[in-house]
């Protein structure tokens, strides 16, 4: 762990990293597998229970130590996927309340989050609506004192296990500019109890999360469920996103180190014609390109980190965090699988599981495509 001697942490970054490092080794044992809910509600309440949500939820003002957040991904996701899982989606299910709401919805919702007695979730992508969020059409309407929400939304993290939703909805009229667009949208708290929200479906994937598909009709929510101003909920994804996209590079550092620290095991104990496999150039030249590729991804993936606790707009430096670290992952856990070669591919295998469990970073939280699109939007936008 020498890179949490880099310029980007300060003394209480390493010693939160250290200390994390060693309470995973301890509980995360069982964090694999079984019925995965289960082991999700668990990994909540552990995580709760010893306090590392609170870096999850922030201060309750709308500050969100970034580079706490990434160090804690990255540890976590070294040891476990789901644990990873478990604190991200605490993290990004309530950002939208840490970063925008008021002061009674911060307390109503965020310390239930940080001790982890409620679970968390994040709404925003629809069947026809992933990328292109402004294509959304799940639609919210007022109603006196209250928003109908009409709609669908998938690939929902936690969806059928979470206690409530921050759930991104088209409350303009379709007429004029309000109802266009990105300025149409608004983000509202939905409790997974309130009727007219139903789980649809849920959805397998190849490394076991709880996803589903939402379906809200006629889902009535009081005014004060909204969050921010009418009209300001992609705002409001944006910035959530900008916080915990530079947190997916930093999950797929975890998963990257976890590879490598396998990959060098097995190279140096695997007898192979004489000596081991890693006498040979090729693996060395191997191991070599891992080594390079977490290295440039972990230095992207902390300065924007500190850019964004320094008061940085960071949407192009997460966006170029997100897309190399992601990336070089996948080719880092596909370089140890190589290594291990039959057994990479066999169940149960650490490699076979990271490899797994890499693919999804590459598309949630906005595709390596639209990552591109991003930097590029950034470099060609009008310098101001």
């Amino acid at each position: 762990m020498d890179y949490l001697d880099w310029p980007f942490f300060e003394e209480r970054h390493g010693a939160l990293a250290r200390e994390l490092d060693a309470w995973a080794a301890d509980n995360l044992h069982d964090a694999h597998g079984g019925d995965v809910d289960a082991v999700c509600r668990a990994l909540v309440a552990r995580l709760g229970r010893d306090g590392w949500l609170r870096h999850a939820v922030g201060s309750g003002n709308g500050a969100i130590d970034t580079r706490a957040i990434c160090l804690i991904r990255e540890t976590l996701a070294r040891h476990a996927g789901l644990a990873d899982f478990a604190f991200a989606m605490q993290g990004l299910g309530s950002g939208a309340v840490s970063l925008f709401g008021t002061q009674d919805q911060k307390r109503r919702w965020l310390p239930p989050v940080a001790e982890g007695e409620a679970i968390a979730a994040f709404a925003l992508s629809e069947p026809e609506a992933g990328s292109d969020v402004a294509a959304m059409q799940c639609a919210a309407r007022r109603d006196g004192d209250d928003w109908v929400l009409d709609g669908e939304k998938t690939w929902i993290s936690n969806g059928g296990i979470a206690d409530f939703y921050v759930v991104f909805a088209r409350s303009g009229d379709g007429g004029g500019e309000q109802g266009r667009g990105s300025k149409g949208i608004s983000a509202f708290i939905v409790d997974a109890a309130t009727p007219g929200l139903e789980i649809a479906e849920r959805i397998d994937v190849i490394a076991p999360h709880p996803l589903a598909r939402l379906r809200f009709t006629g889902c009535r929510v009081p005014a004060d469920c909204l969050i921010g101003a009418e009209g300001q909920g992609f705002k409001v994804a944006m910035a959530t996103l900008d916080v915990f996209r530079t947190s997916v590079a930093a999950a797929a550092l975890g998963f990257a180190r976890r590879a490598m620290e396998e990959a060098l095991a097995r190279a140096q104990a695997r007898p192979m014609f004489g000596k081991t496999l890693a006498d040979f150039q090729l693996t060395q030249a191997k191991l070599a390109q891992m080594a390079l590729e977490i290295d440039a991804a972990a230095l992207l993936t902390y300065r924007a980190a500190w850019l964004r606790d320094s008061g940085k707009r960071v949407t192009k430096e997460a966006a170029m965090a997100k897309l190399a670290a992601t990336e070089s992952a996948q080719r880092v856990i596909d370089g140890a699988v190589q290594l291990f070669g039959g057994q990479g591919v066999q169940s149960g295998q650490v490699v076979e599981s990271l490899y797994r469990e890499i693919r999804a970073l590459r598309i949630y939280e906005g595709a390596s495509e639209v990552q591109l699109l991003i930097i590029a939007r950034e470099l060609l936008a009008p310098k101001v």
